[in-house]
């Protein structure tokens, strides 16, 4: 691959030590720390939906698995929008995707407002599917772009930075559903004795409180919006090797497919994200149940959860810069199996530490796997990247599995999922560490593409 960058009054220096110096390309900062708000942005959307799990099941009277379609539908738009946005960023480069992202997300999050007014839980599903719809593109977008920032060896620490502001804006969501909403809904309500036109008063109550954050949360995109917009950005084109066929997507496939350490780096994603939000979903069910505690100091641990795992990323962020990441990632990966199974066994305060700790352990994961994944994929990189936050669909499928098995047993035991799901993060950490070191594969492009 061929890597350009061109802006208006100078390019980056080319391949040697003083490039590498280099942290990003030179006129590259200030879309750098743009994006930077694209990450804390999404966490706020992603965090303020994960304590509705727990919300909806209270407002609609649902069980858990039935609750558990928030995260469906938020998740699943991840799956079904990554592809598309791969092929706006190949068209039309990530500063369109970025906000295209943007647009979409913000609308879905203006769509509670009608939502709220409805009263249904299909019509907030359909607003939560098309603000994570606009959080895909943004994603599939943000990240790779972010990578091709600056000299690739420190694209994965530069990953690492850039997601360690995502939990900054997990904590602002945590903190916003557990002052806003959780309270409001945690309120001791006697149904059994009140009128339908009570019944709906309660509950128009209860809904208006979910709808406000997210009105703040559009706004806040538009915001966004409007800067990366009105911002001159650099240029950064990928380009296929002189092969005389130009390249094509089928060929781009082709690579990602012949590379195992994508494959499996998908595959880890995949149940990476799962562990996250199960893990970040059903503390609140298992404080609970262990501590006979409310919604609220469910999101208190929820809360200190996400403090522990923003806190994390920056240490982890310094730390890669001197031991090899997927070194980290094996050891933090099995950490968070071990304290899986201890919250399964001790369901009681050191259980819900337990869970905690599992954030710390959390906070490397993502990045990290997609950094390793996307290693010297090339001009497949785009594509490469769709296929990764496609992964997240792991963040529906499996607390739908959970929330099915905590329905059967209990919240305890129903970490038995989170703990298979680290189990493959670890599979994949040991596998790349086992791999030979990285042959740029632009040279293994020129082959598929000859």
């Amino acid at each position: 691959m061929t890597q350009t960058v061109t802006h208006e009054e100078s390019s980056p220096p080319g391949s040697g030590g003083e490039q590498k110096a280099k942290w990003v390309y030179p006129g590259m900062g200030l879309l750098f720390v743009a994006i930077v708000g694209c990450f804390t942005a999404w966490g706020i959307a992603a965090d303020l939906t994960t304590p509705m799990v727990a919300g909806f099941k209270r407002i609609f009277d649902m069980s858990t698995f039935q609750a558990s379609l928030v995260q469906l539908a938020y998740f699943g738009a991840y799956f079904l929008l990554a592809l598309p946005a791969a092929f706006i960023n190949e068209k039309f480069g990530y500063k369109v995707g970025l906000l295209t992202g943007l647009a979409l997300a913000a609308a879905g999050a203006f769509l509670f407002y009608p939502a709220s007014k409805i009263m249904t839980f299909s019509a907030f599903l359909i607003a939560l599917f098309a603000m994570a719809a606009g959080c895909s593109i943004l994603e599939t977008s943000a990240n790779p772009y972010v990578m091709s920032l600056g000299p690739e060896e420190t694209a994965t620490r530069r990953l690492n930075l850039a997601q360690a502001f995502n939990p900054v804006g997990t904590n602002i969501g945590v903190l916003l559903a557990a002052s806003l909403i959780l309270p409001k809904l945690d309120a001791p309500v006697d149904l059994a004795s009140a009128t339908p036109e009570q019944i709906h008063d309660i509950r128009a109550g209860q809904l208006a409180a979910v709808m406000g954050p997210y009105i703040g949360l559009g706004l806040l995109l538009v915001v966004i919006w409007i800067l990366i917009a009105v911002q001159k950005s650099p240029k950064i084109v990928e380009e296929f090797p002189d092969t005389g066929d130009g390249g094509g997507s089928g060929a781009m496939f082709k690579i990602l497919w012949r590379s195992r350490r994508y494959r499996f780096g998908v595959i880890a994603q995949f149940f990476n994200v799962a562990a996250q939000v199960c893990t970040w979903t059903y503390i609140i069910v298992y404080v609970q149940e262990a501590l006979d505690g409310s919604l609220a100091l469910g999101g208190l641990f929820l809360q200190v959860s996400l403090i522990l795992f923003l806190i994390s990323r920056f240490i982890m962020t310094w730390l890669i810069g001197r031991i090899r990441p997927t070194k980290v990632l094996a050891v933090l990966s099995v950490l968070a199996v071990v304290l899986c199974l201890y919250a399964m066994v001790a369901s009681n305060l050191s259980g819900a530490i337990a869970l905690v700790g599992v954030s710390f352990c959390l906070s490397l994961m993502f990045p990290t796997i997609y950094g390793v994944a996307l290693t010297g994929l090339g001009p497949a990189t785009k594509f490469g990247a769709a296929g990764l936050v496609m992964a997240i669909v792991g963040g529906a499928i499996m607390p739908l599995v959970q929330g099915s098995l905590l329905d059967a047993t209990s919240a305890a035991f129903s970490f038995l999922v989170p703990a298979i799901c680290f189990a493959v993060v670890a599979a994949f950490a040991f596998f790349d560490l086992k791999a030979k070191e990285d042959v740029h594969i632009s040279s293994a492009a020129e082959g598929e593409l000859a």
